[in-house]
Order: structure tokens, then sequence, then C-alpha cells
């Protein structure tokens, strides 16, 4: 089910007419292909994959208050393992223990419902929308269909018995619509780079992929992401020699690496649980730091350990974007 999102530019401008999907529509979501009807006003891009409830900073018309039940295969009860310690955020084998703490005793304002904000960047024809595919409708089109904009998908997750969502932005690779794409980049706490394993070129591009992304977020607060994608057309020896390069440039971005196959689903489902676990943890400990939560005593301090790795001290610029 799509709902159709006003550009930036046009957020609250009050043009356009509801559409019966729930949102303003014009001719720009092309609607005769979509078979919505109301194309006559030029006042809307059409992202077909957006959430079943809207978002307030993004949806001026309100907001709905009803949520699904979450899906079993949604729940994370332990923290997913990292797909090689070489490049990874942490090395740690649990949650936190603070954060495990904190979800145990249900402390109000550190454990409500909570969204993180996930962009998906990397050069066309990559697989990007094919990895959020596989993962939320777990689907494959062996169709290439080039993604116009941004695309939108909403998951929702349990972590250690919170409610947990993580929005997924799809951005285009195209030249062409980075200047549209772009304008979403920010708020986001984790970035996902992807890469075709079988593309040396992709992989250099996204060292420029993460400079963007990076000028409209903080670095210090990001988690950051490398995933190698279609890994299934790549031979052994082909992604042996891949890898070494792959785990450089993760290391030179402070990124977690993954390489995943779309097409066979490996390694997808445990890499956007690692995606989930880590922004909810990273979530739960900034608010923990901030002192949001009620607690009696002493305030919580948070200590690091040497399996930390990147996140054991604040993350600067990566070497790679300065």
């Amino acid at each position: 089910m799509g709902v159709v999102v006003p550009a930036p530019s046009r957020v609250g401008a009050g043009r356009g007419r509801r559409c019966l999907r729930g949102g303003v529509c014009g001719a720009e979501h092309r609607a005769e292909r979509e078979g919505c009807g109301n194309g006559d006003r030029p006042s809307a891009w059409r992202f077909p994959s957006a959430p079943l409830h809207p978002i307030p900073s993004l949806w001026p018309w309100g907001t709905m208050n009803v949520l699904a039940p979450v899906r079993r295969d949604r729940v994370v009860a332990d923290l997913p393992q990292c797909f090689r310690k070489e490049a990874a955020l942490h090395t740690r084998p649990e949650f936190h223990s603070s954060v495990t703490g904190a979800c145990q005793e249900q402390r109000t304002g550190t454990v409500g419902f909570k969204i993180s904000k996930i962009i998906v960047v990397g050069d066309l024809a990559v697989g990007k929308t094919c990895l959020i595919n596989r993962f939320c409708k777990d689907t494959f089109d062996k169709n290439y269909k080039a993604t116009i904009g941004v695309d939108f998908e909403m998951e929702r997750f349990e972590v250690l018995g919170v409610p947990f969502s993580l929005q997924l932005w799809d951005t285009a690779g195209q030249e062409r619509f980075k200047c549209i794409a772009s304008t979403y980049y920010r708020g986001a706490q984790a970035i996902v780079i992807v890469f075709d394993v079988n593309d040396v070129a992709s992989l250099d591009h996204t060292r420029q992929w993460l400079a963007d992304a990076l000028k409209e977020n903080d670095p210090s607060n990001v988690i950051l992401f490398l995933v190698g994608s279609k890994k299934d057309l790549s031979t052994p020896a082909q992604y042996s020699r891949m890898e070494k390069d792959a785990l450089r440039v993760a290391q030179e971005m402070q990124a977690e690496f993954w390489a995943v196959s779309s097409l066979t689903g490996e390694n997808v489902r445990d890499f956007f649980f690692r995606v989930a676990a880590l922004t909810f943890e990273s979530s739960v400990l900034a608010e923990l730091e901030r002192g949001s939560a009620r607690r009696i005593g002493d305030a919580v301090r948070i200590g690091s350990t040497e399996s930390d790795l990147y996140l054991s001290a604040p993350r600067k610029k990566p070497k790679c974007c300065q």
C-alpha cells in the first residue's frame, strides 16, 4: 500500500488535493501508471513504498495512533553478531548492560516506542532496492527498475521487549535524482552504503556517497554500514580479493562491513537485525546519557570496553571523507 509524500519544498505549502491513498496527489507521481486518477496537479513525487502509518514530521495532515502487532520473526532478544570482526562497530556478544537493564526496568522516557531513520545510498543498479525488498517483502525482482527520488519502507521490531521501528529510505543512484534524494539524508541514525562486489568502481564510489550523506548528518551521531551486494554472482576467488579491499575501505570509514545476496537472501535478515539492534542500542544509550530516564540515586555512567572498537570513542569524520 503506497502513499504520496510531498516533495520537501512543498510540504506544508497547501497545494494539491487529498488522494484516497492518504496524501497530496499530482502529475509527478505517475498517476496514469499507478492508477490513482488524480494526476492533474504537479504537486508531489510519489514514493510507492511509504509506511502504512504517517510520520508526524513528514505528514502535515495528521497521524494514526494504532500500530499493528510486531511479527514474530521481527523479535530481537539477543544481540545479532557482526559479519567480520575486522570491520565491526563492536564485537561485544551481548547488548550493553545499561541498555538491557533499562529495558528490563521499563524506565519511562527511555524505553518508549522508538523510530530510527536509515538511509541507503550507493551507485545506480548496485542492488539497494532489491536488498530492502528481500527483507521487507521477501521478494526479488530480476527486472531492473530505477528508483526515482526516494522510496520508503517501515519495518517494525520488538527489541528487548520494546517496540522499535526502522524507517528505510531507499535513495536513487542516478546523478539527475541525487539533489532530490539528498534532501532526505538529514536526521539519519544509520547510513548504509551499498556497492556491487563484482564492480570495483562501485566500491571506490562509496567514499563519495558517504561524504554526501555526512554533509547532512553529524558524523559522531550516526552508525555506518558498508554492504557488498550480489555476492551470489561472485566466485570464491573473486569474492576473497574484493573482501580484502572492502574491509580496508570499511576500516577507513569506521563502518561495519557486510556481504549479502538479495537473490538468495544470504545474510540479508542477519544484516537488518544487526542494524535494528545497534541503532536501538545507540538510541537508548544516548537517552541514558542525557539523563532523560527516571532513576533513583546517582546518574548512570556508561563505560566502554576494548571490544567497542569504533564506538569506544567519539567518531570523527572518516579519513576517506576529509
